[in-house]
């Protein structure tokens, strides 16, 4: 299941997957790989404290999904979704 956000088409806005109460306390994020359908533009992403931030812009269309999928040190991944509503705000 995704969350679903409003975006306008000329943003470039930062988005959070957050893991770190998914995570055991001594877990971390060793890689990530962020994946979109639709039209945006994955302008770069970062790992801190459990959570990888994404910065998106050039949205365009009507629906656009961003997904994250994550790899721990304990060895276990997971994915998670957002998608966003693409229009004038």
């Amino acid at each position: 299941m995704s969350t679903a956000y409003r975006i306008d088409p000329d943003a470039t806005l930062d988005w959070a997957f957050d893991w770190s109460a998914w995570m055991a306390e001594s877990e971390t994020i060793t890689g990530h790989t962020i994946t979109t359908t639709g039209t945006v533009t994955v302008d770069s992403s970062s790992v801190s404290a459990g959570a990888v931030t994404v910065w998106l812009s050039g949205a365009a269309g009507s629906r656009v999904q961003v997904t994250c999928r994550i790899v721990t040190n304990q060895g276990r991944t997971d994915d998670r979704t957002l998608t966003l509503l693409v229009g004038e705000r």
